[in-house]
């Protein structure tokens, strides 16, 4: 106590204790904001992908709320934010889960934006202008043999699938089994070329290239063309990659890149 004195009368005064000086983040933890989850959420992120692999387990809410200085409260709403990002799988009393990140979200985004603006077809043959250019000089480059059999084996499932179509005798599923394999052959030559980041992307773009692929066949139709007109090009484009023919490869791919764009015109229209 202290002791006040005025005059003759002395007063009596409790000290006043301040609380310890709390970070930003632990000041939050009384009161989970959205600012302070996603700032672990950030903060967590970067461990991601730094130190934990795709399959460990994190620690557990209580030590990961210690080391961040917040509330269980507010890691609960970081991993949420994270689960949301594709990077952890959590369960109801159970450790989260680092997660191989699969582009599921940008994938759903490419498909919706398709589904809601034609336009944006021309917008995905633009970068894909870039992509498989890309894609192609470097499978010419680096293409293994096991890399250029799993080519051939999409390019095999596409003619498959087109000899039934051509024949006039198919339906809609034998359409979608030649869009699957054609993506396929794509996503294999970006494979078979060793950069991690471009089969990232077109792995992503799967959907939104079986939506476009599928809009391009209608023009493909309103032109005559067969679907085995499209398996000449695809196999040409495997000749010169194979044959390590870089420039040969590069002019095949962008004829089925002119071609994809002249049916997707005769399809949707000059929008």
């Amino acid at each position: 106590m202290l002791q006040l004195q005025c005059g003759k009368q002395v007063y009596l005064q409790k000290p006043i204790i301040y609380p310890p000086r709390m970070s930003r983040l632990a000041a939050a933890s009384d009161r989970p904001t959205v600012s302070a989850a996603a700032s672990v959420a950030d903060g967590l992120g970067q461990r991601l992908l730094t130190i934990y692999r795709p399959g460990a387990q994190l620690p557990s809410e209580a030590e990961m709320a210690a080391d961040f200085g917040v509330s269980r409260i507010t890691i609960r709403e970081a991993l949420k934010i994270l689960s949301g990002r594709g990077l952890v799988a959590i369960a109801r009393g159970k450790r989260a889960v680092v997660t191989q990140p699969d582009g599921a979200m940008f994938g759903a985004f490419l498909t919706s934006l398709l589904k809601s603006d034609p336009k944006s077809l021309f917008d995905l043959l633009q970068v894909r202008r870039s992509l498989e250019i890309q894609s192609v000089i470097l499978a010419t480059r680096h293409a293994s043999r096991a890399g250029l059999a799993a080519v051939e084996g999409a390019l095999s499932a596409m003619r498959a699938a087109a000899a039934v179509i051509d024949a006039g005798a198919a339906g809609p599923e034998a359409e979608q089994e030649f869009h699957r394999a054609d993506v396929r052959f794509h996503e294999a030559l970006a494979l078979s070329g060793g950069n991690r980041v471009l089969t990232y992307l077109f792995e992503a773009m799967e959907s939104s290239l079986l939506e476009a692929f599928a809009t391009s066949h209608r023009g493909q139709r309103l032109a005559g063309q067969t679907m085995e007109n499209l398996c000449q090009t695809h196999a040409l484009i495997l000749r010169h990659v194979s044959a390590r023919e870089e420039k040969a490869a590069v002019e095949a791919m962008t004829a089925i890149l002119d071609n994809a764009e002249a049916n997707l015109r005769d399809a949707v229209g000059n929008v």
